[in-house]
Protein backbone atom coordinates (compact mmCIF):
# COMPACT_ATOMS: atom_id res chain seq x y z
CA UNK A 1 0.00 0.00 0.00
CA UNK A 2 0.93 3.83 -0.59
CA UNK A 3 -0.37 5.13 2.29
CA UNK A 4 -2.29 6.19 4.54
CA UNK A 5 0.08 9.15 4.90
CA UNK A 6 0.13 12.96 5.11
CA UNK A 7 1.71 16.12 5.80
CA UNK A 8 2.02 15.27 9.84
CA UNK A 9 3.92 11.65 8.47
CA UNK A 10 7.01 11.36 9.48
CA UNK A 11 9.87 9.14 7.77
CA UNK A 12 10.33 6.06 9.67
CA UNK A 13 6.24 5.79 9.87
CA UNK A 14 6.55 5.79 6.18
CA UNK A 15 9.27 3.23 6.32
CA UNK A 16 7.60 1.47 9.56
CA UNK A 17 7.91 -2.34 8.30
CA UNK A 18 10.07 -1.71 5.54
CA UNK A 19 13.52 -3.92 5.82
CA UNK A 20 15.96 -1.76 3.25
CA UNK A 21 18.88 -4.36 3.35
CA UNK A 22 20.36 -4.84 0.10
CA UNK A 23 19.26 -1.28 -1.10
CA UNK A 24 21.84 1.12 -2.20
CA UNK A 25 20.92 4.89 -2.10
CA UNK A 26 22.76 8.12 -3.34
CA UNK A 27 21.43 10.99 -1.36
CA UNK A 28 23.14 14.44 -2.08
CA UNK A 29 23.27 17.07 0.25
CA UNK A 30 23.93 14.96 3.74
CA UNK A 31 25.41 17.81 5.50
CA UNK A 32 22.37 19.16 7.06
CA UNK A 33 18.55 18.85 7.38
CA UNK A 34 16.25 16.83 5.07
CA UNK A 35 19.51 15.03 3.68
CA UNK A 36 20.56 14.35 6.96
CA UNK A 37 17.48 13.04 8.04
CA UNK A 38 16.48 10.77 5.00
CA UNK A 39 20.29 9.44 4.95
CA UNK A 40 19.84 8.77 8.58
CA UNK A 41 16.23 6.87 7.78
CA UNK A 42 17.43 4.74 5.25
CA UNK A 43 20.63 3.71 7.11
CA UNK A 44 18.05 2.92 10.17
CA UNK A 45 16.51 0.37 8.09
CA UNK A 46 19.05 -1.12 6.59
CA UNK A 47 19.90 0.44 3.18
CA UNK A 48 23.46 1.46 1.74
CA UNK A 49 23.40 5.05 1.97
CA UNK A 50 26.14 6.98 -0.21
CA UNK A 51 25.88 10.97 1.32
CA UNK A 52 27.23 13.36 -1.08
CA UNK A 53 28.13 16.30 0.21
CA UNK A 54 30.56 19.87 -0.47
CA UNK A 55 31.64 19.93 2.98
CA UNK A 56 33.34 16.39 3.88
CA UNK A 57 34.23 17.72 7.54
CA UNK A 58 30.96 19.35 8.11
CA UNK A 59 29.03 16.22 6.90
CA UNK A 60 31.34 13.78 8.89
CA UNK A 61 29.68 15.83 11.98
CA UNK A 62 26.58 16.19 11.11
CA UNK A 63 25.59 12.53 10.12
CA UNK A 64 26.76 11.09 13.41
CA UNK A 65 23.45 10.28 14.29
CA UNK A 66 23.05 8.48 11.30
CA UNK A 67 25.72 5.98 12.13
CA UNK A 68 24.61 5.53 15.58
CA UNK A 69 21.02 4.87 14.14
CA UNK A 70 22.22 2.30 11.10
CA UNK A 71 20.58 -1.33 11.56
CA UNK A 72 20.26 -4.37 9.35
CA UNK A 73 23.65 -4.01 7.94
CA UNK A 74 22.62 -0.24 7.10
CA UNK A 75 25.92 2.20 6.25
CA UNK A 76 27.02 5.58 4.92
CA UNK A 77 29.81 6.26 2.65
CA UNK A 78 30.34 9.88 2.43
CA UNK A 79 31.60 10.78 -1.20
CA UNK A 80 32.55 14.78 -1.92
CA UNK A 81 30.50 16.99 -4.48
CA UNK A 82 30.38 20.43 -5.14
CA UNK A 83 27.01 21.33 -7.42
CA UNK A 84 28.20 24.29 -8.28
CA UNK A 85 31.52 23.24 -10.16
CA UNK A 86 30.88 20.94 -13.02
CA UNK A 87 34.56 19.41 -12.74
CA UNK A 88 33.78 18.30 -9.55
CA UNK A 89 30.16 16.87 -10.38
CA UNK A 90 31.75 15.33 -13.35
CA UNK A 91 34.54 13.75 -11.11
CA UNK A 92 32.24 12.45 -8.69
CA UNK A 93 30.05 11.18 -10.69
CA UNK A 94 33.23 9.53 -12.70
CA UNK A 95 33.87 7.78 -9.71
CA UNK A 96 31.00 6.52 -8.71
CA UNK A 97 30.81 4.53 -12.26
CA UNK A 98 34.25 3.12 -11.73
CA UNK A 99 33.04 1.74 -8.76
CA UNK A 100 30.42 0.12 -10.46
CA UNK A 101 27.83 -0.24 -8.00
CA UNK A 102 24.59 -0.12 -8.45
CA UNK A 103 22.07 2.61 -7.49
CA UNK A 104 18.31 1.31 -6.29
CA UNK A 105 17.48 5.05 -5.71
CA UNK A 106 19.24 8.43 -6.18
CA UNK A 107 17.79 11.61 -4.53
CA UNK A 108 18.70 15.00 -5.62
CA UNK A 109 18.23 16.53 -2.33
CA UNK A 110 20.98 18.91 -2.16
CA UNK A 111 20.12 22.84 -3.23
CA UNK A 112 20.20 26.66 -2.34
CA UNK A 113 17.79 28.97 -1.91
CA UNK A 114 16.72 33.00 -2.42
CA UNK A 115 20.62 33.36 -2.80
CA UNK A 116 22.25 36.90 -3.66
CA UNK A 117 22.61 37.39 -7.38
CA UNK A 118 25.42 35.03 -8.29
CA UNK A 119 27.49 32.66 -10.74
CA UNK A 120 28.58 29.33 -10.29
CA UNK A 121 32.35 27.93 -10.97
CA UNK A 122 30.62 27.51 -15.00
CA UNK A 123 29.00 31.22 -14.82
CA UNK A 124 25.59 29.95 -14.94
CA UNK A 125 23.24 31.66 -12.23
CA UNK A 126 23.80 30.13 -8.61
CA UNK A 127 20.41 28.78 -8.22
CA UNK A 128 19.76 27.16 -11.50
CA UNK A 129 23.60 26.28 -11.79
CA UNK A 130 23.25 24.57 -8.96
CA UNK A 131 20.22 23.15 -8.18
CA UNK A 132 19.72 22.05 -12.07
CA UNK A 133 22.24 21.86 -13.74
CA UNK A 134 24.89 20.29 -11.34
CA UNK A 135 22.20 17.58 -10.85
CA UNK A 136 21.48 17.51 -14.58
CA UNK A 137 25.05 16.30 -15.19
CA UNK A 138 25.37 14.15 -12.13
CA UNK A 139 22.45 12.05 -12.88
CA UNK A 140 23.04 11.42 -16.43
CA UNK A 141 26.58 10.38 -15.79
CA UNK A 142 25.78 7.90 -13.46
CA UNK A 143 22.36 6.69 -15.59
CA UNK A 144 24.43 3.28 -16.24
CA UNK A 145 23.90 2.23 -12.37
CA UNK A 146 20.37 2.61 -12.55
CA UNK A 147 18.98 -0.13 -13.17
CA UNK A 148 15.43 -1.50 -13.63
CA UNK A 149 12.84 -1.30 -10.99
CA UNK A 150 15.22 1.61 -9.73
CA UNK A 151 14.24 5.65 -9.04
CA UNK A 152 15.40 9.00 -9.37
CA UNK A 153 13.69 11.70 -6.81
CA UNK A 154 14.16 15.35 -7.17
CA UNK A 155 13.77 17.54 -4.52
CA UNK A 156 11.91 20.38 -5.93
CA UNK A 157 9.54 22.72 -3.69
CA UNK A 158 6.32 24.78 -3.87
CA UNK A 159 8.49 27.51 -4.85
CA UNK A 160 7.93 26.30 -8.46
CA UNK A 161 4.68 28.14 -8.42
CA UNK A 162 7.11 31.72 -8.55
CA UNK A 163 7.83 30.73 -12.04
CA UNK A 164 8.59 28.85 -14.89
CA UNK A 165 12.15 28.40 -16.35
CA UNK A 166 13.60 31.08 -18.86
CA UNK A 167 15.04 29.38 -21.28
CA UNK A 168 16.08 32.12 -23.34
CA UNK A 169 17.94 34.15 -20.26
CA UNK A 170 18.58 31.20 -17.85
CA UNK A 171 21.55 33.27 -16.42
CA UNK A 172 19.47 36.71 -15.79
CA UNK A 173 21.80 38.25 -18.48
CA UNK A 174 18.65 40.40 -19.44
CA UNK A 175 16.40 39.67 -16.80
CA UNK A 176 16.45 41.44 -13.33
CA UNK A 177 17.26 39.24 -10.69
CA UNK A 178 14.96 38.41 -7.96
CA UNK A 179 16.11 35.72 -5.56
CA UNK A 180 12.99 34.17 -5.08
CA UNK A 181 12.26 34.05 -9.31
CA UNK A 182 15.19 32.77 -9.83
CA UNK A 183 14.50 30.06 -6.83
CA UNK A 184 11.39 29.48 -8.44
CA UNK A 185 12.71 28.77 -11.90
CA UNK A 186 15.78 26.15 -10.69
CA UNK A 187 12.88 24.10 -8.55
CA UNK A 188 10.81 23.98 -11.79
CA UNK A 189 13.47 22.81 -13.68
CA UNK A 190 13.92 19.93 -11.38
CA UNK A 191 10.35 18.99 -12.07
CA UNK A 192 10.29 19.52 -15.77
CA UNK A 193 14.10 17.71 -15.40
CA UNK A 194 12.11 14.72 -13.60
CA UNK A 195 9.18 14.50 -16.41
CA UNK A 196 11.78 14.38 -18.86
CA UNK A 197 14.01 11.66 -17.36
CA UNK A 198 11.19 9.58 -16.71
CA UNK A 199 10.14 9.79 -20.15
CA UNK A 200 13.34 8.73 -21.53
CA UNK A 201 14.12 5.64 -19.30
CA UNK A 202 10.68 4.45 -18.49
CA UNK A 203 10.95 1.56 -21.29
CA UNK A 204 14.01 0.54 -18.80
CA UNK A 205 11.90 0.64 -15.92
CA UNK A 206 13.89 3.47 -14.37
CA UNK A 207 11.14 5.93 -13.11
CA UNK A 208 11.51 9.66 -12.22
CA UNK A 209 10.01 12.06 -9.78
CA UNK A 210 9.98 15.29 -7.96
CA UNK A 211 8.38 16.07 -4.49
CA UNK A 212 7.74 19.32 -2.57
CA UNK A 213 9.20 18.10 1.29
CA UNK A 214 7.00 21.17 2.51
CA UNK A 215 7.86 24.16 4.51
CA UNK A 216 10.84 23.50 7.36
CA UNK A 217 12.92 25.62 8.89
CA UNK A 218 16.53 24.25 7.70
CA UNK A 219 19.62 25.51 6.67
CA UNK A 220 18.30 25.92 3.58
CA UNK A 221 16.74 29.44 4.79
CA UNK A 222 20.29 30.71 5.54
CA UNK A 223 19.99 33.76 3.07
CA UNK A 224 16.42 35.09 4.23
CA UNK A 225 16.27 37.83 7.02
CA UNK A 226 13.67 37.08 9.52
CA UNK A 227 11.49 40.10 7.95
CA UNK A 228 11.14 38.20 4.50
CA UNK A 229 10.52 34.56 6.72
CA UNK A 230 7.60 36.56 8.58
CA UNK A 231 6.14 38.22 5.27
CA UNK A 232 6.09 34.73 3.89
CA UNK A 233 4.89 33.07 6.39
CA UNK A 234 2.05 35.92 6.62
CA UNK A 235 1.48 35.04 2.75
CA UNK A 236 1.04 31.02 3.28
CA UNK A 237 -1.48 31.51 6.18
CA UNK A 238 -3.14 33.57 3.93
CA UNK A 239 -3.51 31.92 1.55
CA UNK A 240 -4.80 28.91 3.33
CA UNK A 241 -8.03 27.70 1.84
CA UNK A 242 -10.93 29.05 3.96
CA UNK A 243 -11.97 26.12 6.42
CA UNK A 244 -8.31 24.19 5.85
CA UNK A 245 -6.41 23.51 8.86
CA UNK A 246 -4.31 26.31 9.88
CA UNK A 247 -0.72 27.05 8.24
CA UNK A 248 2.21 25.29 10.36
CA UNK A 249 5.71 24.40 9.22
CA UNK A 250 6.46 20.87 9.26
CA UNK A 251 9.29 19.32 11.37
CA UNK A 252 12.44 17.60 9.16
CA UNK A 253 11.02 14.16 9.56
CA UNK A 254 7.92 15.38 8.36
CA UNK A 255 9.88 17.00 5.73
CA UNK A 256 11.96 14.00 4.61
CA UNK A 257 8.90 11.46 4.22
CA UNK A 258 7.97 12.47 0.85
CA UNK A 259 10.94 11.77 -0.40
CA UNK A 260 11.41 8.37 1.19
CA UNK A 261 7.65 7.39 0.44
CA UNK A 262 8.23 8.63 -3.73
CA UNK A 263 11.59 6.47 -3.54
CA UNK A 264 10.35 3.47 -1.91
CA UNK A 265 6.46 3.19 -1.06
CA UNK A 266 4.64 4.45 -3.20
CA UNK A 267 3.99 2.54 -6.55
CA UNK A 268 6.33 3.12 -9.48
CA UNK A 269 3.44 3.98 -12.09
CA UNK A 270 1.69 5.89 -9.85
CA UNK A 271 4.48 8.83 -8.92
CA UNK A 272 6.47 7.83 -12.49
CA UNK A 273 7.19 11.88 -14.55
CA UNK A 274 4.64 13.26 -12.00
CA UNK A 275 5.17 16.07 -8.51
CA UNK A 276 4.28 14.72 -5.22
CA UNK A 277 3.66 17.11 -1.41
CA UNK A 278 2.47 15.69 1.23
CA UNK A 279 3.25 11.79 0.68
CA UNK A 280 0.70 12.29 -2.28
CA UNK A 281 0.77 13.22 -5.72
CA UNK A 282 0.02 16.90 -5.86
CA UNK A 283 -3.50 18.06 -7.71
CA UNK A 284 -3.35 20.91 -10.69
CA UNK A 285 -2.82 24.29 -8.88
CA UNK A 286 -5.47 26.77 -9.91
CA UNK A 287 -3.86 29.64 -9.00
CA UNK A 288 0.29 30.54 -8.69
CA UNK A 289 -0.99 32.10 -5.25
CA UNK A 290 -2.01 28.63 -3.34
CA UNK A 291 -0.06 26.68 -1.32
CA UNK A 292 -0.69 23.62 -2.90
CA UNK A 293 -0.74 21.78 -5.98
CA UNK A 294 1.71 22.12 -9.26
CA UNK A 295 1.26 24.51 -11.70
CA UNK A 296 0.90 22.76 -15.63
CA UNK A 297 3.75 24.43 -16.73
CA UNK A 298 6.55 22.25 -14.56
CA UNK A 299 5.09 19.10 -16.28
CA UNK A 300 4.28 20.05 -19.66
CA UNK A 301 6.53 17.52 -21.53
CA UNK A 302 7.63 19.51 -24.34
CA UNK A 303 9.10 22.10 -21.89
CA UNK A 304 10.63 19.20 -20.33
CA UNK A 305 12.04 18.58 -23.75
CA UNK A 306 13.01 21.26 -24.19
CA UNK A 307 14.86 22.36 -20.77
CA UNK A 308 16.81 18.88 -21.53
CA UNK A 309 18.01 20.41 -24.68
CA UNK A 310 18.83 23.76 -23.42
CA UNK A 311 20.75 22.30 -20.44
CA UNK A 312 23.01 20.29 -22.74
CA UNK A 313 23.54 23.54 -24.55
CA UNK A 314 24.47 24.95 -21.27
CA UNK A 315 26.62 21.85 -19.85
CA UNK A 316 28.68 20.96 -23.52
CA UNK A 317 27.30 17.55 -23.18
CA UNK A 318 24.47 15.18 -24.77
CA UNK A 319 22.72 12.32 -23.08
Amino acid sequence: MAGPFGAGSTTDEVLDGLNLTGKRVLVTGVSAGLGVETARTLAAHGASVVGAARSLDKAKGATERVRADAANGGSLELVDLDLASLTNVRACADALVAAGKSFDVVICNAGVMATPQGKTADGFETQFGTNHLGHFVLVNRIASLLKPGSRLVNLSSGGHRFSDVDLEDPNFEHTPYNEFGAYGRSKTANILFAVEFDRRHKGEGVRATAVHPGVIQTELGRYMTPQIIEQMTRNMAASQPAGGPAFSRKTIPQGAATSVWAGFKAPADVVGGLYCEDCHVAEPAGSANVRGGVQAYALDPDRAKALWSKSEAMVGERF
